[in-house]
């Protein structure tokens, strides 16, 4: 996997903004509408090659395909696994922010902003073996990027894929341990394909730290760690065989605009981020929530051979980021970890979340402030 072994290099956490068609369609396909699906398929491919230039010529390193050939994550257990049935009921896709302790402290922030945007999606329940059906869809992903990536100029190319442990309600298996390991095991299945296919793998994993404020009532920090470490064991489980420095981790507090004032420090879990197999820790560290949490790397010590991809521009607000204050983030982890271990990021993907003007406008100040952090650490 590339480093900054003589500048500091860019990438991003995955998202980019769609067209306007493909959105829509998307919109139709996550609420169980049909839609015409060879129109979907022929518009992503033509799309792709256009958000890969545009990655190139905002001075991103490290690119992918905007994940155009996902609906979103929320959907992946429909596209991706089977086992799954619906069960005839609709799930708000809200629920995610519903039931969470910093819903509960600003109700009247939450159904003003929040309140109308979500659809309702099928619910699924796991009525069968899991497998994983997407490999025609992964193919046509992976074809789609190496077609786009065809004479442009970058330093490494990535795909990301969902966490192990993001599926239905368990109708089939005895435990919820078997059921657990049955989709880490079909997850693998687009890991491996991903890399064998020459492309860096990002393992998105939001759940790591925003399911400690998934409940009203907070666990204790000590019953939360244990269901972090079994996370990390499923994540690791599924990455069995494959070479560390081909993966990169993902965690965020989730992707709503909302005050966040109940999300975990990264302190109490971030020894528990650390023990997945991968060499590149994609974090958030650019929104006003987190971004003090660059100094806990005085007292972390970040393994031999692992790097940071701390998140120097948000997609928390719509205010573009100045290239002398990315410059300023950047530098920060570099006094404390290495400037060779840092790799200039975003908190979290853009696509959906800011405006895509603005969001391309992030990446650019992403970019320059890389360079003027380039200048100042190695002269």
């Amino acid at each position: 996997m590339k480093r900054s072994d003589s500048r500091i290099i860019t990438s991003h956490a995955g998202s980019l903004p769609r067209p306007d068609d493909l959105l829509q369609m998307n919109r139709q396909k996550q609420t169980g509408e049909a839609i015409d699906e060879g129109a979907r398929a022929a518009l992503i491919k033509a799309s792709v090659p256009e958000v890969v230039k545009k990655q190139v010529e905002a001075g991103v390193d490290v690119i992918n395909d905007g994940e155009y050939g996902k609906t979103n994550f929320l959907n992946y257990v429909q596209e991706r696994l089977g086992g799954f049935e619906r069960t005839g009921k609709m799930e708000h896709m809200g629920a995610m922010a519903d039931n969470r302790r910093d819903r509960s402290l600003f109700p009247e922030f939450y159904e003003a902003e929040l309140g109308s945007r979500f659809a309702a999606r099928p619910q699924l329940a796991c009525t069968g073996p899991v497998t994983y059906i997407g490999q025609a869809l992964l193919q046509t992903d992976i074809d789609n990027f190496k077609a786009a990536l065809q004479g442009a100029k970058y330093e490494e190319a990535y795909m990301p894929a969902l966490g192990p442990t993001y599926a239905g309600e368990n109708q089939y298996y005895k435990t919820q341990e078997e059921y657990e390991i049955a989709v880490a095991e079909a997850m693998a299945v687009e890991y491996r394909a991903i890399v064998d296919a020459g492309f860096a793998l990002q393992i998105d994993d939001p759940g790591l730290p925003a399911y400690w404020d998934g409940t009203l009532v907070a666990p204790s920090l000590e019953d939360y760690r244990k269901q972090c470490a079994h996370r990390v064991e499923l994540v690791n489980h599924a990455l069995r065989g494959i070479p560390e420095d081909r993966v990169r981790y993902h965690i965020c507090w989730g992707s709503w605009h909302g005050p966040h004032v109940t999300d975990i420090p990264l302190i109490d879990i971030v020894d528990l981020m650390l023990e997945v197999k991968a060499e590149c820790y994609s974090i958030e560290a650019a929104n006003a929530r987190h971004e003090h949490e660059w100094k806990i790397w005085g007292e972390v010590k970040l393994p031999e051979g692992k790097t940071l991809m701390p998140g120097v521009v948000s997609h928390a607000t719509n205010v573009v980021e100045h290239p002398e204050l990315v410059a300023d983030r950047i530098e920060q982890y570099a006094g404390l970890v290495g400037r060779e271990r840092v790799i200039a990021g975003t908190d979290c993907g853009l696509g959906g979340r800011v405006h895509p003007t603005i969001a391309w406008a992030k990446l650019r100040a992403m970019s320059d402030g890389a360079a003027l952090a380039t200048k100042r650490l190695w002269g």
